[in-house]
């Protein structure tokens, strides 16, 4: 959904409805778990934020408050929307003058204990999304090595705007560089 003026709340809740009860725009769901099938494009970025328990709490809140989308020109409508499978978020993009209004529902959360501790989620591309295709968020804590970092995954197989359009498909798809930033605890 594309416009020259900010959606309103009302608008939004509009859009969130209508998305809320239609399927996935691709087959592959669930895909980002292991390896994606053929034709997909995989950007897999994986950096690490730092040493300990404390980073790896602070990104898992950072993960869990939507600060990923956080990133000036995009957010995600509600930010308090809770991590849970099945949950619909509209992904709120401003570029070149214009406003969108992307879908997306929650696939599947991690939430692993042990051997190494893991956070995250994965979201796809519900019918009014710029493009197709599931990306996670994962932070992970390795006690062993007192290592933790993040991982995130994009499986876009289209996009529906022209590739100097640059809207996000998900989250991270226009810049893993400033997301991986952002992210930094």
């Amino acid at each position: 959904m594309l416009s020259l003026r900010r959606p309103s709340t009302e608008t939004i809740r509009e859009f969130l409805a209508s998305q809320s009860e239609l399927g996935f725009t691709y087959t592959a769901v669930g895909a980002t778990a292991s390896q994606p099938p053929a034709g997909y494009i995989v950007d897999h970025t994986r950096i690490k934020l730092g040493e300990g328990e404390l980073v790896f709490m602070k990104a898992k809140a950072a993960l869990g408050r939507w600060e990923q989308f956080q990133l000036g020109w995009m957010e995600v409508w509600s930010p308090e929307t809770p991590i849970h499978t099945g949950e619909v978020v509209a992904v709120i993009a401003r570029n070149l003058g214009l406003w969108s209004l992307n879908a997306c529902r929650i696939v599947s959360v991690v939430d692993e204990k042990e051997p190494i501790q893991k956070y995250g989620f994965a979201n796809g591309t519900l019918p009014d999304h710029a493009g197709t295709g599931e990306e996670r968020f994962l932070v992970e804590w390795d006690r062993a090595s007192g290592r933790s970092g993040t991982t995130s995954w994009r499986s876009p197989a289209r996009t529906a705007y022209s590739p100097g359009w640059g809207i996000p498909t998900c989250g991270l798809f226009r810049s893993d560089s400033e997301g991986s930033r952002r992210r930094r605890c």
